[in-house]
Parts: C-alpha cells; sequence; structure tokens
C-alpha cells in the first residue's frame, strides 16, 4: 500500500489492514504524506442493514450498554494436517509470496488460505474475522482504544493439526463506560443466541444481536422500558457497494466519502492486533493514549511491530 501511494496510485488495500501496529501507523502516515484515496476491504460498512443496526445503538433506546459481545464461532475451519517441507510447486513465486516474513522451506499446510494460522503471516480469526466483527462493536459504542486487554486461548481444538494461532480464544477489552468481550472458535458453529458470529450490544432495556445476516432487538424482562424489535434482513451485496464507494470517492476525489478509510482500518486492526499480543505475551496490557505505545517497553519492543526480513524494511515517516 506504501508503494503505491508513493507511485501517486490510489489504493484498496484488503483487511486487517496491517500485521502489526507498526505497519498500521505507517499506513496511515503514507496516505498523509502522498495524499492518496485508500480505501480498507471492511465491506461491512457498505451494508445498509449495519448502519440501520447502529442507528438503533446510538439512538439510546437499548439503555445503557455496559457489555458488548462480539464472537466467531467457524466450525468448517480446519488447519491442515502436520506434513513434512516440500518443493517449491511449478509456478510459485515462494520468495515473493514471503515477502518482509522469514526464510524458512516451503509447506504445503503453510501456504495459501493457511498462511492464516501462523505469526509469520497473520492472526488467526482475530484479524481475519475480527476485524470485521469488532469494526462494528467499536463503532456502536464510538470507542477509541482500550485502556487494557487480556486474553486466554489455546490450540484446544486441533493440537495435532498444523497452527501457531489459537482456535479458541476469550479476550476482554476494558474501555471507560464498558467492557467488550471477543470469543472465538473453530470446528464449532453454535455460537452465542444460536449464531455462529455476531456482535451483541446487551442494553438495559434490550440486546441489539447483528450479524452478516441481520439485525433484531431482544427485549429486556425486567426493564421498565423494555424494547424488543423483530429482525431486520441484509438486502444487499456489501462488497459490491464497498467498491462503487471507492471507485466514487476517487472519481469525485471525496476521500471524506470513503466508508472505510486507511485511519478506520488501521484502528481496528491495531485493537485486532493488541488482542493477539496479550494472547501470546500471556500478560494483562496496558495502553498509553497518549504515547500510542503500550506502557510495558519490553511489549513494545517484541511485539509494535514485526521483524522484516529478505532485504525488505519498513519506510518510517
Amino acid at each position: 500500500m506504501i508503494n503505491a501511494c508513493s507511485a501517486g496510485k490510489h489504493v484498496y488495500v484488503e483487511k486487517p489492514a496491517g500485521n502489526s501496529i507498526g505497519e498500521c501507523n505507517a499506513m496511515v502516515a503514507a496516505k498523509n504524506r502522498y495524499n492518496r484515496i485508500v480505501q480498507v476491504g471492511q465491506w461491512q460498512r457498505s451494508q445498509k442493514h449495519f448502519k440501520d443496526a447502529l442507528d438503533v445503538v446510538h439512538s439510546g433506546q437499548l439503555g445503557n450498554i455496559r457489555t458488548t459481545k462480539v464472537w466467531c464461532y467457524q466450525g468448517w475451519m480446519r488447519p491442515q494436517p502436520v506434513v513434512a517441507n516440500s518443493a517449491v510447486p511449478a509456478g510459485i513465486d515462494y520468495k515473493t509470496w514471503l515477502g518482509p516474513a522469514p526464510t524458512r522451506e516451503f509447506n504445503a499446510s503453510r501456504f495459501h488460505f493457511h498462511f492464516r494460522w501462523f505469526w509469520d503471516y497473520a492472526g488467526g480469526l482475530m484479524t481475519d474475522w475480527g476485524v470485521h466483527l469488532l469494526d462494528y462493536a467499536i463503532q456502536g459504542m464510538k470507542a477509541g482504544n482500550p485502556k487494557s486487554v487480556s486474553a486466554l486461548g489455546g490450540k484446544f481444538a486441533y493440537p495435532e493439526l498444523a497452527e501457531e494461532t489459537p482456535d479458541t480464544l476469550t479476550t476482554l477489552y476494558e474501555f471507560d463506560k464498558f467492557n467488550l468481550v471477543w470469543d472465538s472458535a473453530m470446528g464449532i458453529d453454535n455460537g452465542s443466541y444460536g449464531r455462529d458470529h455476531g456482535i451483541a450490544f446487551i442494553g438495559n432495556n434490550g440486546t441489539l444481536i447483528l450479524d452478516r445476516g441481520g439485525w433484531e432487538v431482544i427485549e429486556e424482562r425486567q426493564a421498565k422500558n423494555k424494547v424488543a424489535i423483530a429482525r431486520h434482513k441484509s438486502e444487499d451485496k456489501g462488497v459490491e457497494l464497498h467498491w462503487l464507494n471507492f471507485t466514487n470517492a476517487i472519481r469525485n476525489n471525496t476521500p471524506q466519502s470513503l466508508h472505510c478509510s486507511i485511519e478506520d482500518g488501521a484502528h481496528i486492526a491495531t485493537i485486532a492486533q493488541m488482542g493477539n499480543i496479550a494472547y501470546r505475551s500471556g500478560k494483562k496490557v496496558n495502553w498509553d493514549e497518549r504515547k500510542n505505545l503500550f506502557t510495558d517497553a519490553a511489549i513494545n519492543k517484541e511485539y509494535f511491530t514485526k521483524a522484516y526480513q529478505n532485504g525488505y524494511s519498513l519506510p518510517k515517516f
């Protein structure tokens, strides 16, 4: 993305925006330096029913929201078996595929799609589905960065398969006036409220449940001002609308019209990275908003930015 911006190009960059917090910061700086239009591929932001659900959250109808829950249960996702290293398949430029990641022999179980389960290249479900779902929890609560993050999980579902990232993870984000819980599991579809993914805004008057198929509000029986709303189904295609939003912003030179700017994408990718860092370090990590760093210098040194290999370097601004 940075190289494309420096070449004068507008960019549609896939999510998660960066593979480290340092990368996210550099990408925002590059967009500002080169004055480019950059859309992050968090296409749910272009679906009407997501926006409608947030309108209800922001209306105050739910009452005081003390807890938000975000879950991702993906029964179909399964890492590959542990296999021996092998020759690079014909037609694959493996050195370029690795990019700045550490050089290692080719292994089929670390390759296309399944790269998601290895720290060299990605961050598991947290940075895969997590940036989509956490994004709406953060928008709904109009929140910035958490004060602290703690996480527990592990390779509980598939300990015998090829994966490094946790297939089961529970993460707690602390904000000033509410808690946010991330709950993910591979190999299970039975998530909260009978759904394999979603966001729940749990208010004193009712709970709004939002997923890719629609949204509804379940009343709180104990509330005096209880609210219940029947399910509203999704009626559009977010990916197509997201691309249209990007091209219209270029045609009209209106970067402010983007549904997911690089600033938006970097923000939620950073929050997802915080969750993984808490898990990997085994510590409750605290964030210094003024310094834009963790309060623990050792955590910053180990996890803030990945080491670049193979002659690559992360541009500094």
